[in-house]
């Protein structure tokens, strides 16, 4: 899986590649990443790459011919059209979905925005708009370090134990909900125990517990998953 990002601040990714998986899957060959500046692509002696919004408000709008050249600067370096992918507030809410769809293609582009937003005119050049949730970030980087994550430890061979991901919340095994409760030693700590009939090693009365925790635990804490599963119920 090939990924390009685009971003002001190239600098912040340095770390996040260099750690635990994403680092393991990028030296066994599962993946790649890289960097498009978008500063490179900035105008006049400041190589600015925002301006003021038409018609008057705060803040700076990033512009859309900086953007676009950016954007197809880091497609020509993959080789390929890649899946584009704007992370901004207003689009749609990220979700396990979109991981397991990214983590089946070739390629990846994504694209970190700062300041006000992006022009909308931006829009036309990308296939889709995703955003984290509910609330705003400095940047989109934090955004992209998520997909890259998310999708890179769904490819064959990047996590030690491959059932792993099909035992998660929202996978596919659960139906889309929350994943039960995990226990492990010591058996009792302050007074809290685990549940005997994790002990026991009736593994089909352990999968029929672990079903309904997960469906409990799905209505208590994300209630709007249990449209698909309300006759488990």
């Amino acid at each position: 899986m090939r990924v390009a990002v685009v971003t002001l601040f190239p600098e912040l990714f340095a770390p996040f590649l260099a750690t635990s998986f994403v680092r393991r899957a990028i030296e066994g060959g599962q993946l790649a990443v890289s960097l498009e500046d978008l500063r490179r692509h900035g105008l006049g002696k400041h190589l600015s790459v925002d301006d003021t919004p038409y018609g008057g408000g705060s803040g700076m709008v990033m512009r859309v011919d900086c953007v676009v050249a950016a954007v197809e600067a880091a497609e020509a370096g993959l080789g390929a059209r890649a899946r584009r992918v704007l992370l901004t507030p207003g689009g749609e809410r990220l979700g396990q979905r979109h991981l397991e769809e990214f983590s089946e293609r070739e390629s990846l582009l994504l694209i970190a925005g700062r300041y006000e937003g992006f022009d909308e005119r931006i829009s036309g050049f990308v296939d889709q708009e995703l955003s984290l949730g509910d609330f705003v970030l400095t940047g989109g980087e934090v955004a992209a370090m998520a997909v890259i994550e998310g999708s890179a430890r769904l490819l064959p061979g990047v996590l030690g134990n491959a059932d792993s991901p099909r035992e998660e919340s929202f996978s596919g095994n659960w139906g889309g909900l929350l994943e039960y409760p995990q226990f492990t030693r010591p058996a009792e700590f302050r007074g809290a125990g685990a549940p005997e009939i994790l002990k026991r090693g009736d593994h089909a009365k352990i999968a029929a517990w672990r079903q309904e925790q997960a469906i409990e635990r799905t209505r208590a804490r994300r209630p709007d998953l249990l449209h698909g599963n309300e006759g488990e119920t």
